[in-house]
């Protein structure tokens, strides 16, 4: 079964992007298509860049950088999680990009956004010459969510709609798609 790891974008200390991440991942292990692991750039932090050595050589000398090339490398797809601050990306997300390069390459990437009115398209639309030019697939497809504070109830989950359930679903079937479409060239199986 491929692996989808879903990166979780934001670090803000009572960031909304947990919750959003729990219902896309527990939504996404209900789809069946992939094993599914989630990857908090919180709990990963990793300093601003700091390996002396361009990333497409894989020679790193920090330990938390050859952990993430471990992670990174073990997934057949992503999915990112991300707000959007200022009409743009998150410095953190954009941190772990370029801590690696090999890693990325011809894996597609579905994007679930939130944010204001905009429901974090902007965002999405801004991240996605950079993940192409590390060879990843963005999907056509994506799940943008506005105001996405309205959606949490009492316990602090997020409660989606049949819109978010049914976009959710369209992502990861095009996921799965591109994921076995890709696997000749990263030299995996989709078995």
């Amino acid at each position: 079964m491929p692996k989808l790891h879903v990166i979780i974008a934001s670090t803000r200390p009572g960031r909304i992007g947990l919750p959003v991440a729990q219902w896309f991942t527990d939504w996404a292990v209900k789809h069946g298509g992939f094993e599914v692991n989630v990857v908090d750039l919180a709990e990963l932090n990793l300093p601003l860049m700091d390996e002396p050595n361009h990333p497409r050589l894989r020679r790193y000398e920090h330990q938390h950088t050859k952990d993430w090339s471990a992670t990174a490398d073990a997934a057949d797809a992503f999915v990112i999680v991300m707000p959007e601050y200022n009409h743009g990306y998150t410095a953190p997300l954009k941190n772990a990009l370029d801590y690696l390069n090999n890693e990325w390459a011809y894996k597609p990437v579905g994007l679930v956004s939130y944010g204001g009115v905009s429901g974090g398209l902007r965002a999405a639309q801004g991240i996605k010459p950079i993940l192409t030019s590390l060879k990843m697939m963005p999907l056509v497809e994506g799940l943008p969510i506005p105001f996405a504070m309205r959606l949490l109830d009492d316990e602090g989950e997020i409660q989606a709609d049949e819109a978010m359930e049914n976009t959710a679903t369209l992502m990861l079937d095009e996921l799965l798609r591109w994921t076995g479409a890709l696997a000749p060239l990263r030299g995996a199986t989709t078995a």
